[in-house]
Formats: structure tokens, sequence, C-alpha cells
């Protein structure tokens, strides 16, 4: 069933090319319509596994035999989280979306096909097919943010494509080195993630095949020092598109980095599993000194991302089971609030007032012009800060707890950075929405009521909102998911001796 994600979305970018280009209100309808069918299949797929520590064949069959590549198409737990974060992610990104009239059709059709995309990566267990699927993300990425984003869009579109490349060639260059070897020992050409899980790859291989094959997947995952993309793709990106971005496009990259680079080299990761952790530290203090010093709001939140998704990657270094089912709940929880934080930033605040400019912001009273968004954007704005109640307080406990048992040391600097970034969340909030500052007259109130927020906004913010408190106050909805599979033979190989 979880198969008809991948279907679904593609056959909505075929319907959406046969509509008229000028019947703006048929493309919604068709995008949202694709959009809850797939998040449906994706739930009521997910619940019906029964075994989510388990690897479940959905489809398999031959498909390129010369080279041992097949079309096989899985899932385990960690699979359904970020399936099901996908489905999210996708209906509410539409929803706040409604507002496109440029070129609605093409817009939704490159939106669905990055949808598409996504789902394929997060289902395929044959290295090849999960290749393509990643690549093929990058082409509607791209035109995304170059025809209907803003702030030098063209630069941002570009970068984000130019590093989405270099990471896919590091990895390219890592799976054709596995497959070669695995050949050989194998005894027939194989692409299957479960049998290149099960071949031993030399240590001197693994030493420098693993750094190479994990920092084309980390690229994408916001790894410092090559997180550059992000916080210029995020404020390039349409509001949907950022929403994409953080929310669902930079957990390809941590996926990756999980299932194929300590996948299959086990014994690379606990060599270089110190680097890992100093850099996704470093990423954390970075990404949120940074945040707190801007003057742009989406710039706040795109610095924001980088450092959250430094805890995902803290977590994966850890190589014990509490940190590593801390960094999948991270990529889930940070994907809700990420997504709703831009929601609001781009949507709600950027697309009214015309402005980012926390100077500007300040003076126009926007709490008052925008309750709605004010209220929304201080329940993102702590839940982002990992308030208990809300799902990044789960995650990033158990990413700390992992990690303290590991590295204390560098799990105390990570610490900094979740007090600076209280004092960045605190910051955006008291100058885009409630600043004693006054009106003069430049840049001040409005001549003329701004568009009040409108139903798709709100029933997307709640949707967000509710996800994360639901996680937040339940986690075993997806713990019972995440935890089995780091209990399984598939990763017994790299939690040799990590066990917490």
């Amino acid at each position: 069933m979880l198969a008809w994600t991948i279907y679904i979305s593609f056959i909505g970018v075929l319907v959406l090319m046969l509509l008229p280009r000028d019947n703006a209100k048929a493309a919604r309808a068709v995008a949202l319509l694709t959009a809850l069918a797939g998040c449906v299949v994706a739930i009521i797929g997910a619940m019906q596994q029964p075994h989510p520590g388990e690897v479940t064949t959905i489809v398999k069959t031959d498909w390129i035999p010369q080279i041992g590549a097949t079309y096989y198409l899985a899932a385990d737990g960690i699979s359904l989280v970020l399936v099901v974060l996908t489905g999210l992610a996708a209906v509410t990104g539409i929803l706040f979306s409604w507002n496109i009239e440029k070129r609605t059709k093409e817009f939704f059709a490159f939106y669905l096909a990055l949808i598409g995309g996504v789902y394929g990566v997060f289902l395929s267990f044959d290295l090849l097919l999960l290749f393509v699927f990643y690549e093929l993300t990058i082409i509607p990425k791209y035109f995304l943010i170059a025809r209907w984003g803003s702030t030098r869009k063209e630069y941002g579109a570009m970068k984000l494509a130019l590093y989405s490349f270099v990471g896919s060639h590091l990895v390219l260059i890592g799976m054709i080195a596995a497959w070669v070897v695995a050949k050989h020992q194998l005894g027939h050409a194989s692409l299957d993630l479960m049998e290149l899980s099960k071949v031993t790859f030399s240590a001197s291989f693994q030493h420098w095949m693993f750094p190479l094959v994990f920092i084309g997947f980390a690229i994408l995952a916001g790894m410092w020092p090559f997180h550059t993309w992000a916080p210029t793709g995020h404020v390039a990106a349409p509001t949907a598109g950022s929403m994409l971005l953080a929310g669902v496009v930079m957990k390809l990259g941590a996926y990756g980095c999980l299932r194929v680079a300590m996948g299959l080299f086990p014994e690379g990761m606990r060599e270089w599993q110190w680097a890992v952790a100093a850099l996704a530290v470093v990423g954390i203090v970075y990404g949120a000194g940074v945040a707190l010093v801007q003057r742009d709001f989406k710039f706040v939140i795109g610095y924001s991302s980088v450092s959250h998704m430094g805890f995902v990657l803290l977590g994966l270094a850890t190589l014990n089971t509490i940190g590593l089912d801390g960094a999948v709940l991270q990529m889930f929880s940070h994907g809700i609030i990420a997504g709703l934080l831009f929601g609001v930033v781009g949507r709600m605040v950027y697309d009214r007032t015309h402005t980012r400019d926390f100077n500007d912001l300040e003076r126009m009273d926007v709490g008052k012009l925008l309750p709605f968004a004010g209220i929304t954007f201080v329940i993102a704005g702590v839940a982002s800060m990992g308030l208990p109640g809300f799902s990044g307080f789960v995650a990033e406990l158990q990413v700390l707890m992992g990690a303290w048992a590991v590295f204390p040391k560098i799990t105390m600097l990570a610490g900094v950075g979740i007090v600076v970034g209280v004092a960045y969340t605190l910051r955006a909030v008291q100058k885009a929405f409630y600043s004693d500052a006054k009106p003069d007259g430049h840049g001040g109130q409005h001549d003329h009521p701004l568009e009040p927020i409108s139903v798709p906004e709100r029933v997307g913010a709640v949707i967000l909102i509710g996800a994360s408190l639901v996680i937040g106050l339940f986690p075993t909805l997806l713990m019972n998911w995440i935890e089995p599979c780091f209990q399984s033979p598939l990763f017994e190989r790299l939690l040799k001796g990590g066990s917490l």
C-alpha cells in the first residue's frame, strides 16, 4: 500500500499537466487532493505494518539485472516515521500555498514531483533506486526556488542544486566502489541494501569510503561546514519550498547517512565517530549563534534549522540505541516545527508585510495586525526551544542522553546551543510581534488593514501544532516504530558495543 504514496504523487503531476493553464482553482484542488490521498495512504499503510522492526517488502522485481539492480520498495519503522512526516508536510505546504497565482499548475506539478521523489527515497531498499529518487528531487527544488522564490532566488536555487550534485557524486563514487567489492564477495552483482549490509567490507576500505558517502549525504542534511546552501536556499524559496526543504529534504540527507553510510560501513563510522560528533556540535552552536544576530526574520529560521539538524547528526554519532532513537525522532520533530515556522514567517508575515527586516516589523506592530500569526509563532517557537509537551523536547532529550554516555564534554557544548536557541527565539518573538517600538512613518503601520489569515493557513498551522503536541505527549506512537529497528539484525554491526 505504501508504494502508492509514490504513484499517487506522480499521477497528480500528470493530471495537473493536463489542466488548462489559467485554471488555478482546479490546480489547487488537484494538488490538495493528491497530497491528502498520499498522506492518508502513508498513515494507513504505516499503521498496517505488523513488525516495524523488520524490513517489510512492498514490491521487488528485476529492474536492471545485468548490474543487480531491482525495483525494491520496502519499509521498516524508520521509513514509516519519515513517510508519515512527508505526508503531513505535503498537505500543509499546499495549504500555505493557497495564494499562488503565477503559473499555478506548474508550481504544484513541481511540488508533487518533489514529494513523489521524497517518498521514493524513504521507501527504496535498492541502492541505485534510492539514488535515482534522490537525484530526482534536485530538479523540482531548483525550479520551485528559481521561478517562484524571492531574494536572490536564482543564486539560491543554483547554490542548492550545485551542492546537491556535488554530494550526489560523492555518494555515486561510494556506491560504485561498494558494488565492485560486494560483487567479488557475493559472487553476483547486487545493489540490494539488505544484501549489501551483510557484506564484510575491509576496515581500510571503510576508513576512506565512509567519510566520502557520509559527507555526500550530510551536505543535504546541513552539516557544518557544508551547510551554507541551507539558509540561502530557505530564504530564497517560496513558503512551501522552505517548508519542504527544512521539513523533508534535509531529512533525505540524514536518512542517507543512517541507512547507507552507517548501515554499509559501520567500522568506518566507529573510526570517524568523534569527527561526526564534533562537526554536529559545531553546527548546533554555530547555527544558533548566527541566528541570534540576524536582522532578516527568515534567516533566523534558516540558521536555526542548521542548529537543529546538528542534533540529528549528534544522535547518529552516539552509536547507541537511545541516541539513534532520538535522532530519528528529531527528524520528525524538526520537520514539523520548522515547517510551521517557515509557514508563519514566509506566508503569514512576509507575503502580507513585504518585509522580513526586524526593524520594519517592529514599527509595524505586527502582533496587533496579525494576532493569529503572532500566537502561532509563539507556539512554534516554544516547541522549537524544546518545551516539555512538544515533540522537540523528547527528541533532543534522547539525543543528549545518548551523547552524554559517549562524549560528555562535547555534549556540554551542545547545551550552549540550546541556551542560545532560547535567546534567538525569544528575540525573534519580541522583535517581530511584541515590540514596544512606535511607528515613525518609515515602514510603520500600514494605511490599510493587512490581508487576514486565511482558513487554509489556519488549518495547516493547526495540523502541524497538533502533530508536535501529539508526539510530544505520546512519543511511543513513533518510538514503537523506531526503537525495534535498532534492535534488528540490520543494525547489529553498527551498534556492536553500544546498546544503551
